[in-house]
């Protein structure tokens, strides 16, 4: 089952969505914000809805996390727990807080790498940091180990 990966910005809203086996991270898709609290919930539960439904299935919503790099909270951590925790009570999966620090700047050297204006890596920054963060979950999971390998 697939995993969604979210960068809750006051602009845009970044996602990204694992693989099939919820291995490997992409980018997936930019929103620019509503410009209310609840359109914004709507849009994403949209979003998780559909995505549920699809064949792939949805295992859980993985939601960047803002700290200092001392791990304190700043200014922008409750506005992220409070939309977590909204959209924990309207979607059926699990939604898990992942530690965002300095995922945009790996984003930022990840995307820098291929376009070197940025002007145009601007506008996919936020969708690869939400993969960033959704990689930096999945390869934190213990993994199920076959003979196999």
């Amino acid at each position: 089952m697939r995993v969604l990966g979210i960068d809750y910005g006051a602009r845009r809203i970044g996602l990204a969505l694992s693989d099939a086996s919820a291995t490997l991270a992409s980018p997936w898709r930019l929103l620019q914000r509503p410009p209310s609290d609840a359109e914004t919930i709507r849009v994403i539960v949209a979003e998780v809805t559909a995505l549920a439904q699809a064949d792939d299935g949805l295992e859980a919503v993985v939601v960047g996390w803002p700290r200092r790099l001392d791990g304190t909270p700043n200014q922008q951590t409750p506005i992220v727990e409070t939309f977590a925790r909204t959209l924990e009570s309207k979607v059926a999966v699990p939604v898990i807080l992942q530690d965002e620090r300095l995922s945009s700047v790996e984003a930022e050297s990840r995307l820098a790498v291929g376009e070197k204006d940025w002007r145009k890596r601007k506008g996919k920054l936020d969708a690869a940091a939400a993969a960033v963060i959704l990689q930096d979950f999945l390869d934190a999971r213990p993994r199920a180990t076959g003979e196999n390998f």
